[in-house]
């Protein structure tokens, strides 16, 4: 194994992986500095989730190398895995995902809890992030008094509480309107800016890309510039394509 550059905080090289067989990561490598926005950009199926499953330590991929501040994660067990997740990676999907049984002050503070922060600290903690977001009035609330884009912000919240080194954001912007999307995203940038965390953000929202520091874009699983050029296709079937995606 080669060590990574110093000025990476998050480093892969070669990677592949396959589902049931068919290639979702060929051969891609990518180093994020700290502090970084990257959008990891492509169509559906392109492999922009996997991508940031395996640099998250989710998946561990057939061929290889993921490091995070040059430590090796392809090489750490599975309980390994999960403590640098918990401790020191955030994530947001397109599905805030809140406990139900939980308040919502409660669900942005799980990940410090849950690491053994006591009840008052997580508490402030959390009701900071979610004034932040403009959600602070639903802190006593349970999930199911919030919306769809409220409960989105308190799953940023989450992702947020902590400080990690790294987030994840997987089409973090996917199911909400354009005000939404832009608050959301606002929040998230400035966040990462002032308290130097690094982002890892799948997208193909074009707003969302813009906002990030640079871009890797996939293509069937590999960088978009060694995948070839589209092939051309008629208006039908760049219509049957988009409706398939």
């Amino acid at each position: 194994m080669v060590a990574p550059p110093d000025n990476d905080v998050l480093w892969a090289r070669s990677l592949h992986y396959s589902h049931s067989g068919s290639p979702g990561l060929v051969a891609v490598s990518v180093g994020v500095r700290e502090g970084e926005i990257l959008a990891v950009t492509g169509p559906r199926g392109s492999g922009k989730t996997t991508l940031l499953r395996c640099l998250s330590g989710q998946l561990v991929p057939d061929q290889g190398e993921v490091w995070f501040n040059s430590v090796p994660v392809h090489t750490m067990g599975p309980l390994t895995r999960e403590r640098l997740r918990r401790d020191r990676f955030g994530w947001l999907g397109p599905q805030p995902q809140l406990l139900p049984e939980l308040r919502v002050w409660e669900n942005a503070a799980l990940p410090l809890l849950i690491t053994g922060a006591g009840h008052r600290t997580a508490k402030r903690v959390a009701a900071e992030w979610l004034e932040r977001l403009d959600i602070g009035a639903f802190a006593s609330k349970r999930p199911s008094a919030l919306n769809r884009a409220e409960a989105q912000r308190v799953a940023l919240a989450r992702a947020l509480v902590n400080e990690p080194a790294v987030i994840f954001a997987d089409e973090p912007t996917a199911p909400l309107h354009r005000a939404e999307r832009a608050l959301l995203l606002r929040t998230l940038t400035t966040a990462a800016r002032s308290h130097a965390i690094t982002v890892v953000m799948a997208t193909h929202d074009a707003d969302c890309a813009a906002a990030a520091d640079r871009r890797l874009a996939l293509l069937d699983g590999r960088p978009a510039e060694a995948a070839g050029p589209v092939p051309p296709t008629d208006t039908e079937g760049q219509a049957a394509c988009s409706l398939s995606a």
